[in-house]
């Protein structure tokens, strides 16, 4: 079943809220893009998402993928979050796409932590067809934490993409289980109905860097990131090289999981790479 928009829904903040967007990622997000809250068709299933544009629709935009973090409704993106985030990068010249998975946020389905809903991502792509000002032929992706994952496992799927971003990525879910075993019940709660040990080397890119696109990627990752070990983006490095994949590795002296000390820094330098590979 082809995939396609159900609803579209403006996100609208009061005084409050609109005074702590600006505050917080600027007064051009706030006057430079629009963020909508949607319903799209995946699967013949009805999953929540975001799409974020540019103030200005009579022009065309190249188009980025955002995948989330977290698993189920821990991790999920509210709309004020949403409304600055992928507003962000709205201003800066982009079309945002962005799911919840399946089973997420009122979203019907169930997740499966890296299984069928990543087809909900490639479904972005089509769905971006019906959009006047979405560029359909350049595409970025970006990924955090469990988003990395999902983005690995997007471009093992789709190597029509022209750059790629991973923060905080779990590149090998094994090493990453064994960080944080207290999630091991979940996990395997999610991923039931597969063979665990089978599915987790399924889901590490670590294993299949031989079958991505190769095009440069930006791994960043917080040296003192306590949830996501900075090792997995050494390891990913390290693959890359062997291959020959174009890549830049960047390591935040004293970062956390999710950078909130250098969020300024590694704004611009996702900027500047999304301005140098899709504009």
């Amino acid at each position: 079943m082809e995939p396609k928009l159900i609803e579209r829904q403006k996100i609208n903040l009061n005084d409050t809220q609109t005074k702590m967007l600006i505050s917080g990622w600027g007064q051009e997000v706030f006057d430079n893009s629009i963020v909508e809250k949607i319903v799209y068709q995946s699967d013949g299933l009805k999953v929540k998402g975001y799409l974020a544009y540019p103030m200005d629709e009579t022009k065309k935009y190249p188009c980025v993928i955002w995948n989330r973090g977290g698993a189920k409704n821990s991790g999920a993106i509210d709309s004020f979050t949403a409304r600055g985030m992928f507003g962000q990068i709205a201003s800066w010249g982009f079309v945002v796409l962005a799911s919840q998975y399946r089973g997420n946020a009122g979203g019907e389905g169930k997740e499966q932590l890296g299984g069928e809903e990543i087809n909900d991502i490639l479904n972005l792509v089509t769905l971006a067809k019906e959009l006047p000002f979405a560029n359909i032929n350049k595409w970025g992706i970006e990924g955090w934490s469990r988003g990395g994952m999902m983005t690995y496992l997007t471009l093992q799927k789709n190597h029509n993409f022209k750059c790629a971003i991973l923060v905080g990525a779990i590149s090998n879910f094994r090493q990453h289980l064994e960080r944080n075993p207290q999630s091991e019940n979940s996990y395997r709660e999610m991923i039931a109905g597969e063979n665990f040990d089978e599915a987790i080397e399924k889901r590490s890119a670590i294993n299949f860097v031989d079958q991505l696109p190769d095009i440069p990627y930006l791994i960043v990752h917080g040296v003192d990131d306590k949830i996501v070990s900075p090792l997995q983006a050494i390891e990913m490095s390290r693959k890359m090289i062997s291959l020959k994949i174009p890549h830049r590795l960047i390591l935040f002296e004293g970062g956390d999981h999710f950078l909130k000390n250098h969020r300024k820094e590694l704004n611009l330098i996702r900027k500047f790479w999304y301005d140098k590979y899709l504009k």
